[in-house]
C-alpha cells in the first residue's frame, strides 16, 4: 500500500507514541518542552542506522525499529541516566509501504512501554536512497554524576557486561559466512537484530564506575577509546572473556572476531580495585551478568594477554564507518 501523506503519517503512526508526554503536544507543533526531574541532568545522544550498513532491508521493521531505539538507551546506559524521551527523524525510500510503517511504528510502541519512555517529536521525508533512521534520546542522570570515557585509573579493573561477539556472528550468519545449527542461527541473528540495552546496570554504576562505554564498535576497539580519553592503557586476559557457548560452537568465527565485531551494546566499564566484589554484587540486584576481563594500567595501548599467558597481536580492534 502506497504511504500517505507527511501529516497522515505522523497523525496515524507517531502521535500516538507521543501521548505519555504532555510537553510534546501530540506533535502538532515544531518542538517539544521538557524538564528534568528535580537535582538531575538531562543527557542527549543521537545515533543514526542507515539500512544495508546497521540493519538489512528484509529485517522485520519492528526489528529494526527496537534496534533503533535501543542504541540509543545503550548510549544513555553508558553515562548512568535513565532513559525518557527521543525524538525521531525518518528518511523514507520508495520501498517503504504502510505495512512497514506499521511495523515500525507497533516495534516502537512495544519498547517505550519496555523501557519507559516517549517520543516529543522529530521529522519524516523522502528520499531515492536507503532508508535512514535517526534518533536523538534523552535520559535523567543526578547532576554531576554522569558517567564518562574519561574517567579511568591506574589500577581500576575493567568488566564487561553480557557476552561479547554474538551480534558479529549474527550479521557473519546473515551475510553467509558463518556456519552454525539453526536453534544456534536464531539466537545469534536475534542478538544482531535486536540488542538488549544494559538500563538497569548502567545508573546502578553511577558512584561506583570509574569510566564507562558501551560496546558498539567492538570491544578491543571500545576500550581504546577508554584508555585514551583517560590517558591510560589495558591489559585484558583472553581466558577472561564473556564468550557464550552458542559462539564457540560458529565455524569460521574465533576469540579475535568476537573481540573486534560491533553491535554487542554490552557495558564495559572500569572501578576501583578495592569495590570489585561490589560489581558483582551489583550485577546480581539487577540481573545482569558481569565478567571481569583485565585491568587499567599507566602504559598506553590496549594489550591482550592469551590462554597461553603471552601477548596476542590485535589485527583488528573493531568497526570503522571511515
Amino acid at each position: 500500500m502506497a504511504l500517505a501523506g507527511e501529516f497522515d503519517i505522523i497523525a496515524r503512526y507517531f502521535a500516538p507514541l507521543a501521548a505519555g508526554h504532555a510537553g510534546a503536544f501530540g506533535l502538532s507543533d515544531d518542538a517539544a518542552v521538557v524538564r528534568p526531574a528535580e537535582g538531575c541532568e538531562i543527557v542527549v545522544t543521537n545515533d543514526a542506522l542507515v539500512e544495508g550498513v546497521h540493519y538489512l532491508g528484509g529485517d522485520p521493521p519492528g526489528d529494526i525499529a527496537r534496534k533503533a531505539l535501543r542504541v540509543n538507551l545503550s548510549d544513555l546506559a553508558a553515562m548512568g541516566a535513565v532513559p525518557r524521551f527521543y525524538n525521531l527523524a525518518l528518511a523514507l525510500s520508495p520501498a517503504v509501504d504502510e505495512d512497514w510503517l506499521a511495523g515500525f511504528a507497533a516495534g516502537l510502541g512495544e519498547d517505550q512501554g519496555r523501557y519507559g519512555l516517549c517520543l516529543i517529536g522529530g521529522d519524516t521525508v523522502s528520499t531515492p536512497g536507503p532508508v535512514m533512521i535517526a534518533i536523538t534520546a534523552m535520559g535523567e542522570v543526578p547532576a554531576g554524576r554522569a558517567l564518562r570515557r574519561g574517567g579511568a585509573r591506574d589500577g581500576d579493573r575493567i568488566f564487561v557486561s553480557g557476552t561479547i561477539g554474538d551480534a558479529g556472528a549474527g550479521l557473519g550468519i546473515l551475510a553467509g559466512k558463518i556456519a552454525v545449527g539453526d536453534a544456534d542461527r536464531a539466537r545469534l541473528v536475534e542478538r544482531y537484530r535486536v540488542p538488549s540495552p544494559r538500563t538497569a546496570l548502567g545508573p546502578a554504576l553511577v558512584g561506583l564506575a570509574h569510566a564507562a562505554i558501551d560496546v558498539s564498535d567492538g570491544l578491543l576497539a571500545d576500550l581504546a577509546h577508554i584508555c585514551e580519553v583517560s590517558g591510560r592503557g589495558a591489559t585484558i586476559e583472553a581466558a577472561a572473556m564473556p564468550v557464550s557457548e552458542t559462539v564457540g560452537r560458529c565455524t569460521g568465527y574465533g576469540l579475535a572476531d568476537a573481540l573486534s565485531a560491533g553491535d554487542d551494546y554490552e557495558l564495559l566499564f572500569t572501578v576501583p580495585r578495592d569495590r570489585a566484589d561490589e560489581v558483582h554484587a551489583l550485577a546480581d540486584r539487577v540481573g545482569v551478568p558481569v565478567a571481569e576481563i583485565g585491568g587499567i594500567e599507566p602504559e598506553r595501548g590496549v594489550r591482550l594477554v592469551g590462554k597461553d599467558g603471552d601477548l596476542v597481536e590485535i589485527e583488528r580492534t573493531g568497526f570503522r564507518h571511515f
